[in-house]
């Protein structure tokens, strides 16, 4: 476990009480916060809710091809046996697939696209690389949830991130509804940090990426936070792009509907924000879970024009 001091202890004996937050929202400063495509009432409405939501960023032609290559990956043997790919609790089927970004050339491209990177620079005010790429997948009448967490809880106590300065780019492949399981934030929740109780297993994340038990939340605070803020779950067409904050509490229900919803997830961290020891773990997870040895600032690749979306602009 890390000897450095622990700003967000959690993974505790006995309850704690929340603890404001001690890192910035928007982590650009002074004149440096506007450089970037994102204009204040953005940034205004980020610092404000923890996330960003652009309805139809990419058009469905655009994603079709991920998706596609998202089933080949599906009949692949090999990947499926591999200790990336994590299959559903109940029905057996892909729950998640890591480290996307190292399997495949186009979504390696994707992360690289000159406005997600521009907006993901300027809100955390440095040069970025991939802390973790997956895509979640939950296949219809049979897709399972996910409870109520903070990513950052779960990367701060097993995989040693110091602060709170990474975002998550979660692109829907699929569309988003009111049946298939939609993300769920409550706005505001990343102001402050919830302490879990109940102490990190070893190998906790094998049985947490099924169905997380640690690391959740407790319902009190759950509760003032979503009395507080509500609950919003963003909801919109294939090629639609949520941008939101590492702290910010979110969960999913089970898809009850017959269409399917894959999501990718490309957490970027800030360059100045590597991973130290597990603040509340006893061993580091693996690479595909949270980086370590690639941690190289990402550059632009902005000669793959397909991928090119119609704008930055979030919707109210």
């Amino acid at each position: 476990m890390s000897d450095h001091l622990d700003l967000y202890p959690s993974r505790l004996k006995a309850y704690r009480k929340p603890i404001p937050r001690q890192d910035p929202i928007v982590h650009a400063r002074n004149q440096k916060r506007w450089e970037g495509p994102l204009d204040e009432v953005a940034l205004s409405r980020y610092e404000r809710d923890g996330y960003l939501w652009f309805e139809g960023f990419f058009s469905k032609d655009i994603i079709e091809p991920f998706f596609e290559e998202l089933k080949a990956m599906a009949k692949d043997d090999e990947l499926m046996r591999s200790d990336q790919v994590i299959t559903d609790p109940n029905s057996g089927a892909i729950r998640s697939v890591f480290g996307m970004h190292h399997l495949s050339e186009r979504f390696d491209k994707l992360t690289r696209d000159p406005r997600i990177l521009g907006m993901v620079r300027q809100l955390l005010g440095s040069e970025v690389y991939i802390h973790q790429s997956r895509i979640n997948d939950k296949y219809g009448f049979e897709g399972s949830g996910f409870d109520w967490h903070s990513d950052f809880e779960t990367w701060h106590a097993e995989d040693g991130m110091p602060r709170m300065r990474a975002v998550s780019a979660s692109l829907m492949l699929t569309d988003n509804n009111e049946f298939n399981g939609p993300l769920m934030l409550i706005p505001g929740s990343h102001r402050e940090f919830i302490p879990c109780v109940g102490e990190t297993p070893e190998y906790n994340w094998k049985a947490s990426l099924k169905a997380q038990k640690i690391g959740v939340p407790d319902q009190e605070a759950l509760a003032r936070l979503a009395e507080h803020g509500g609950i919003e779950a963003p909801k919109g067409p294939a090629g639609s792009l949520l941008l939101f904050e590492c702290n910010v509490l979110h969960a999913s229900n089970e898809n009850m509907s017959p269409w399917p919803r894959s999501n990718l997830f490309f957490v970027y961290n800030s360059v100045d924000n590597t991973l130290d020891e597990p603040y509340a773990a006893p061993m580091r997870r693996p690479e595909y879970l949270g980086a370590r040895e690639t941690v190289e600032p990402l550059s632009m690749h902005d000669d793959f024009p397909e991928l090119t979306g119609q704008g930055v602009k979030p919707l109210q």
